[in-house]
Parts: structure tokens; sequence; C-alpha cells
């Protein structure tokens, strides 16, 4: 029964990646200031500005603001690690009744990997606003170590099996979002934030994700003209839809044989702790019977003997019928941490081309990602 749990839990948790997480391309408009910086201020003045975006582009370019191309597209590759938690587990049958596991099922770690592609088109609508468009395809994983806990006539919990399971799956997502920012001498704010919605298949519907990215950071000017390089450092934040939903197939997630296998030894041990629990309780002496504390240990270990019960029971009559049956599964999931730390930097060739790179530490998720961008005037 363990593994058929486990397989339906982390086809849910690695919903959990955003792929569009940090795909931000660092360019910003600047008001470039300094003696050094005359001729250039004078030069963006003086020439007519070409192009129709961002909107009020032609003012800001008269007060000696240096705006980047109003549109652009970028391809970033991204890789994630993350704890998560996870409570509130339901499992079922056949679209019978769902039963709670929180009691039963405890798990010490799960990780969620994720390696994604992402494509990001983006225009300036105005001077200090960039919006963009999210598309990307991804690989991930999500390795859980769990155990299974019935407590014993002296109400002390123990783990009756432990297990570690891992499973492969693939995704799209799509989505949208902003990023104010403004630049001042080079040192420049960026508040990044965006939607995504992560779909796949085995799931009710998509996965809702909202990130928001602020950076601080300076650019860096090289004496070839328009060659730069910017180094920033920030916050990096993530909050996803908690419930998970979803239906699969018995067959497609088990071997049954070996399934039937671990239901008939479960219920046996089911059998053999109920009996024990019944031979404690009709031991005491009935002033025993009504000391609360005997009541709540009797109460207790009913309780999750009965749940594990009857999961082992539904099980058991799902694979009657193995080709057909399927498992139903509801859970809630969250982040070990929301927030973590990132640093990065761009390399920019010129106005048209650059190269990006971010690393994300500290708290209990790590990201490395990678990125090219190109950049035209609309």
């Amino acid at each position: 029964m363990n593994r058929l749990l486990m397989k339906k839990i982390f086809l849910s948790l690695t919903l959990f990646f955003s792929i569009a997480n940090i795909s931000f391309g660092q360019v910003y408009t600047n008001k470039e200031v300094g003696k050094k910086n005359v001729a250039l201020i004078d030069s963006i003045k003086a020439k007519p500005y070409p192009y129709s975006l961002p909107i009020w582009g032609a003012k800001a370019a008269a007060k000696g603001f240096n705006l980047p191309y109003s549109a652009g597209v970028s391809i970033n590759y991204l890789q994630q690690e993350s704890a998560l938690i996870i409570d509130n587990l339901y499992v079922g049958f056949n679209n019978g009744p769902m039963y709670n596991l929180d009691e039963i099922i405890r798990f010490d770690e799960s990780t969620a990997r994720a390696a994604a592609l992402t494509v990001r088109p983006d225009v300036w609508v105005l001077p200090f606003l960039n919006i963009y468009g999210l598309f990307g395809k991804a690989k991930s994983s999500t390795e859980i170590s769990a155990g299974v806990w019935i407590p014993d006539t002296a109400n002390i919990w123990r783990e009756i099996t432990s297990f570690t399971t891992k499973a492969e799956f693939s995704a799209t997502t799509m989505g949208f979002g902003m990023t104010p920012t403004m630049g001042v001498g080079g040192g420049w704010l960026a508040l990044d934030m965006n939607c995504a919605w992560t779909d796949v298949s085995a799931l009710e519907k998509p996965v809702f994700t909202f990130v928001f990215g602020p950076r601080l950071g300076k650019t860096f000017k090289f004496k070839k003209p328009e060659q730069t390089i910017a180094f920033w450092a920030g916050g990096f934040r993530v909050k996803f839809s908690s419930q998970t939903k979803g239906s699969l197939k018995l067959s497609e997630l088990v071997n049954t044989d070996e399934l039937q296998g671990k239901v008939d030894q479960g219920m046996e041990n089911v059998n053999e702790k109920s009996a024990q629990v019944d031979e404690w309780w009709s031991g005491l002496t009935p002033l025993e019977q009504k000391n609360p504390i005997n009541i709540a240990k009797y109460e207790t270990a009913n309780r999750t003997l009965t749940a594990a019960s009857n999961l082992l029971t539904a099980a058991d009559g799902a694979l009657n019928d193995e080709q057909s049956a399927t498992v139903q599964y509801s859970l809630d999931k969250s982040l070990k941490d929301m927030w973590n730390f990132i640093v990065g930097s761009q390399f920019q060739v010129n106005k048209h081309l650059m190269f990006r790179a971010e690393v994300g530490f500290l708290g209990s998720r790590t990201q490395v990602m990678g990125g090219i961008q190109y950049r035209f005037g609309l």
C-alpha cells in the first residue's frame, strides 16, 4: 500500500515548481548622469526616438533616459530543487469514500526537482514597466521518504514500515508577468512578479503559481559602446495553490501482484494490533476503563486502526478488478521556505544581445538559471 500511496503523492508534488520563476531578463530604463556621460546624454536628447513603444518613450528619451529596445525574446534553462511539506492527505478507490491518512502516514523528507526550458517574449509598455509572457516545458521528479505509524496499547507511536520512492514526470507551463523597474547612473531596482499555470494530464486542473522577485543591482560599462556587465542580489518568493486533487488508473501505478501482497500483510498487521488493543482494554478494571488517559489511548488506537483497515479493505476491493480500478487523492502541499536569496550577473554584448546567469540559495530551495536574450525595437 505504501508504494501506491507514494506514487500518487509525488505526482501531485511534481507540480510545485514554477518554471517561470526566474526568467526575468535584466534590462531597464536608465537615467544617465555624471560629467563623463555628458556627450551620451546630449546624444540621447538630440536623437528622435524612432519607436512606437514604450508609451512616452520619446518624452523619456528627451529627458536623458537611455531606453532599452522596446521588445525582446529570452530563452532560459532552469534547474531547481525545493523541500516540501505535505498534509491533509486523503485517498480513495473507484470514486468511493476518501480516507484521511494524516495520522498514520508521516513524511520525513519530500524534495521536488525540476529542469525546464522557457521562452519569454516581452515588451516595454511604459519606460519603467515591462510585461511578458511565459511558455515552457519541464521534466521534474519528486523524491519522498515516509513511514507508516500506528500506536500500541501504551499509546506509543511506532513506525511499522518506512520507504523512499521517486518518480519523474513532464509538464507544460504558461503564464504572464510584469516588472516595474528604474535605474539611475547604472544602479537599478527591479520588482519582478509573474503568474503561471502548470499542467499535468493526471491532475484535475493546472496548478497556479505566483512568484515575486525583488532585485537590486549595478551595471558597469566597458569601453566598447553598449557593452556592459551587471551584478545583482535580491530575494525570491514562491506561492502556489496548496490543494491538489487527481485520479489515476491503479494498473499504471504499481505492480498489482506486489500491491496485493502488501495489502494482505497490512490487513494481518492491523488485525493483530486490533486484537492486542482489545485484549489490553478488556484486561483493565472498570475503574481503569473510566480513566481519561486510558480512554484517550483506546480511542486513538481504534481510530487509527480503523482508518488503516478501511483503506486496506478499499484497496483490496479495487484489486479485484485491477484493469478498471482507479485511485483518487487529495492533499495540501506547501514549500518549507517561501523565500530564498538570489545573486546574478548579465553580460550585454550590445543593446540587442545579452547573456545571463542567476543562482538561488539559502533556506530549503536552490536554483540555477542561464539564459540568452535578443532585443529589437517596435
